[in-house]
Order: structure tokens, then sequence, then C-alpha cells
């Protein structure tokens, strides 16, 4: 899966981004930093599943500290907006055209309010954070009226040719990866005929369908973003009594002075932790142990991690609706053919069956698969059977 990381310009989306895959890009105090988008590979945390059987994992991608698993993910850091987006204002297009393979985004807004719908720098507590997320949602939302618009006419004589509705809207919205499922889930769910929406082209009807379609099949995580400012503390409560979306309190900037911490050495730190501890308090000067114990203070203590990590799974867990799921060879030993214990991870979504994860193995595996072991339980399993989120699971396959 590919997550999206959005929002106005200027907000600290590629803070955010850097913060999770450590891939440097350039951050800046002004709008419009980001214009190419930037792809790199944050991680997620699972419960580890080796510790249950007294053994160490192998990861061939990420890591596992024996109490979680970092499962990697793709993340997709796209330009800046602002209002007119989607009529090419700004960097509108670029960011909307980018989104097209994200299956779920991340929303940074300033809960500081410190930046203005532009971009612009103001004093922190002057701008309403709760509008730039309305920004994006209706950027968003104009973007996909527009794609629906550009196309109906062109299936208007299919549609009354008998052909199935829902899978022709699903083919005018192929290019955004929505499946017709999500679609037949939003029509019956507001009891509307697509004809409807071909025939009479409501601009209610259009704009109805469209937000619910974007709950269902592009959904959104709030990061709210600078929550160490001590103006952000009110717009967050506000911000949560006012949006279904899930609101995770953040400060990328502290995810990565973290980071970069670790990785010089200076303390131990776990991405997604309520801490870290000093390695050598001789090597720390002063302004970077003052620096650290702010972040300590204002975002640790007060929210119990950086939130990176918390959104970062949000999204792929929950909003995401996903699970994971270890496929392993030899199911005693819990390792491959060539012997590394749990090897691989597949991020899969919710309802996924065996043989799903067959095929994400390997065609040739899944064309011979009969059935699946439950490494847990010892239990053969049908290759239609529904896997669950930490289920460890061999492929038994038939003589090609």
């Amino acid at each position: 899966m590919l997550i999206g990381i959005v929002g106005k310009t200027n907000v600290g989306k590629s803070t955010f981004f850097s913060a999770a895959t450590m891939v440097k890009v350039g951050i800046e105090d002004r709008p419009f930093v980001t214009i190419k988008a930037n792809e790199g590979v944050g991680y997620v945390r699972v419960k580890s599943v080796c510790s249950e059987f007294g053994l160490r994992c192998n990861p061939r991608h990420g890591w596992c500290t024996g109490t979680h698993r970092f499962v990697p993910v793709r993340l997709l850091d796209v330009a800046g907006l602002v209002p007119g987006a989607h009529d090419g204002r700004g960097l509108g297009n670029r960011f909307l055209d980018d989104l097209r393979r994200s299956s779920v985004n991340i929303v940074v807004v300033d809960a500081s309010g410190a930046t203005d719908s532009e971009g612009r720098r103001v004093r922190p507590g002057t701008h309403d954070p709760l509008e730039d997320v309305s920004i994006v949602k209706e950027e968003f939302a104009f973007w996909m009226v527009d794609v629906l618009r550009r196309n109906l006419d062109k299936f208007y004589r299919r549609i009354f040719s008998g052909e199935n509705p829902e899978r022709i809207l699903s083919e005018i919205l192929s290019g955004l990866e929505i499946r017709e499922s999500d679609i037949r889930s939003c029509l019956s769910e507001l009891e509307m005929d697509p004809k409807r929406l071909v025939v009479e082209k409501r601009e209610e009807d259009i704009f109805e369908f469209v937000r619910l379609l974007i709950r269902k099949a592009k959904p959104f995580v709030i990061a709210a973003n600078k929550v160490d400012v001590p103006e952000a503390e009110d717009n967050l409560r506000r911000m949560r009594e006012s949006i279904e979306d899930p609101i995770i309190p953040v400060s990328a900037e502290a995810e990565l002075i973290l980071k970069k911490a670790a990785k010089m050495g200076l303390i131990h730190y776990e991405p997604g932790s309520s801490d870290f501890y000093i390695i050598d308090e001789r090597r720390l000067k002063g302004d970077q142990r003052k620096v650290l114990e702010i972040i300590r203070e204002r975002v640790l203590k007060k929210y119990g991690s950086t939130g990176i990590q918390k959104a970062l799974e949000c999204a792929v867990f929950d909003v995401g609706r996903n699970i994971a799921v270890f496929p392993v060879e030899n199911e005693t030993k819990l390792c491959d053919k060539d012997g590394k214990v749990l090897p691989d991870v597949f991020i899969l979504p919710a309802g996924s069956t065996v043989l799903d994860l067959a095929k994400e193995i390997h065609s040739e595996i899944a064309e011979r698969a009969v059935c699946g072991i439950d490494v847990r339980t010892r239990n053969r399993v049908s290759i239609n059977q529904r896997l669950r989120h930490r289920d460890i699971i061999k492929i038994v396959t038939g003589r090609g």
C-alpha cells in the first residue's frame, strides 16, 4: 500500500515525511519547498510473534526488537496545496495527480495555527487549522468530481445499453485505484441509482457520492503537527470535537531530532516510545541536553509519543483496514527453506484469505495451493479461510 502525506503548503509535511523515513528532503520555513513528490519507506509496528515461541526472527525487510516487528510501508510526500488547487492554483494539479496511487492519506496540519491559508508564516494562534483540513478535503472532492464529470458523457450509452453501472463507474475511477466494491457500498448507503449520476448530473448528488467515496476508498488521518507549541493545545481540542477523522497529536520535528540523536549514538530511542535514555551524558552539549528535555516534557510526557508511529499505524491498520500476516515454509521451526526465522510479513486488506496470501508470495504458489496450516493451532485451514492479524501461516501446495 501507499500512504500519501498531504496538506497545505508549509505545515511540516516534509518534516513528517523525513522523520518517518529518514530520507533527506528540502525543509524550509516557506511555501512550496516540495515541488516534486518524495517517495520513501516508513515502518509500522506489529507486536512480535517470534517472542511467543522463544525465537528471534530474521527480517528480510525492517527489523525486530523482540517486542515489535517494524514492517516497511511506502510513503509519498506530495507538493503542498492552497485553495483552488483543483483549478491549478499553486502546484495543485501535481498534488492531485500524485495522489491517484495512495490508499490512505495522512493530512498534516499546523495545529499551532502559525501558517495562513497560503502557507505564509503568521503569529501562532491566529490561523484556524480546521480550515486546513477543510481545504484538503474540498480540493480532493472537487478533483474527483471533475474526473467523473469529464467521463460521464462518454459512458452514457453504455449504461443505458444494459452494462453494469457500478462496473462502469469503477472503470471511470480505475485510475484512482478505487474498487468497485467501495462504489457499490456508497451507492447502497446513499440509496442512489447510479443512472441518476449520469442522466441528471445534479451537482449535489455527485458531490454527496464523491465525499462518501473518499471516506471509504481514500480515507484520511489527521496529523496535528507542532503540538509542542502552546497555542496548539486548544486547537487540538477543537479539532477533536469537530472532525470525525482520527486526530493524532504530532511533533514531526521532535521525532526527527530523536532519530538523529539515536543515529549519532547519543541516546537510545525506539520509534513510537514514550521516552528515551541518554547513552553517555559526557557526549551531550548543554544546548543538546536542553532540547532533549524540552521534547521529553512538552511532547513525550504530555502525549505519550511524538505521534509519527501512531499516525502511520492508524493509517495502515485502523483507517486502512489492513492486517499483518507471517508466512513460513516450515511450521515447526517457523523458517523458510534457508532456515531464516519468520523472514517475511505481508500487509493485506482485512478479509484476505489464505489464497490471497499465496498470491502475494508468488503466482505459482497460488496456482498450486491446496490449503494452509495455522502454525499456532497446527490445524489445516481452507485456502478460502479468512486471515487474522498476526496469523502465522504455512501454504501447503500440491504437485505442479
